[in-house]
């Protein structure tokens, strides 16, 4: 795993949409997985920048969120659906056609995640995958405990990311218990990997997933047997890595053979 170490928030969504920009025009029919949530929405505001201004294209592009709650419908203003259209989707050239979320309403929950990892199958995988962290080391919503080679399945997400999520809605008990997620095993089969990291609460959880050992009870983890994972991490969250200052000495002398790669 690369970690790089952003100065805050603002530069690590800089330093991500860099890394997302440059495979988007090294390959303009891209397959990427997104997240939601607060943490990568300088990302896209990013991207949508990027289209606007320099005609960054998307007509190509193919993508695949993470995961949808249970029961929330994709004009309910907390979905994931809408979350994407408009931070994104609605924003540039893409097709809404070879955008894919899963379907939370779906009549039998087990048949739609069962269609959706038959549709990254059929997509040929993920070639970057975008990811955020919860503050215990979970990435979707691969709460404690998920196998690592878990395929998309239903969650029942627990007090605390409940908790977390709490805010985007109007008290907790608005919250929906469950969800439908991409598996540890669907995330890391894409071919390359980004977490973003930010913030003084996820400090915990970056080091237990970057340095910590690997456990299904930090699903994070799980990236360190990945071949391609960078993962940007900012200074606040960054502040209980325990190898820092290698981190930043290799950032610093990463250009000497960066050509070379």
């Amino acid at each position: 795993m690369q970690v790089i170490i952003a100065a805050d928030y603002e530069d690590m969504s800089d330093r991500a949409a860099a890394i997302v920009i440059e495979a988007v025009r090294r390959k303009p029919d891209i397959v990427l997985g997104l997240a939601t949530g607060s943490t990568p929405e300088g990302l896209y505001a990013r991207l949508v920048a990027a289209h606007q201004e320099d005609g960054l294209d998307f007509s190509r592009v193919v993508t695949f969120n993470l995961d949808e709650y249970v029961d929330l419908p994709p004009d309910h203003p907390q979905s994931y659906r809408y979350f994407m259209n408009e931070k994104l989707f609605d924003h540039v050239n893409i097709d809404k056609a070879n955008t894919h979320v899963p379907n939370g309403m779906a009549e039998c929950l087990s048949d739609e995640c069962a269609r959706y990892e038959q549709m990254l199958l059929d997509a040929g995988g993920i070639d970057l995958q975008v990811l955020g962290i919860g503050r215990d080391g979970h990435i979707a919503f691969n709460e404690p405990g998920t196998a690592l080679h878990s395929p998309t399945h239903i969650a029942a997400l627990t007090p605390e990311t409940i908790e977390d999520n709490s805010r985007f809605f109007d008290n907790s008990e608005d919250v929906p218990r469950f969800a439908i997620t991409m598996g540890v095993g669907s995330i890391t089969h894409a071919r390359r990997c980004l977490l973003l990291t930010s913030g003084e609460s996820k400090a915990p959880a970056a080091r237990a997933a970057i340095e910590g050992p690997v456990t299904s009870m930090v699903t994070g983890s799980a990236l360190q047997m990945h071949s391609s994972t960078v993962a940007i991490v900012d200074a606040a969250a960054a502040a209980k890595l325990d190898r820092i200052d290698y981190y930043r000495w290799q950032q610093e002398n990463w250009d000497r053979i960066a050509e070379r790669l």
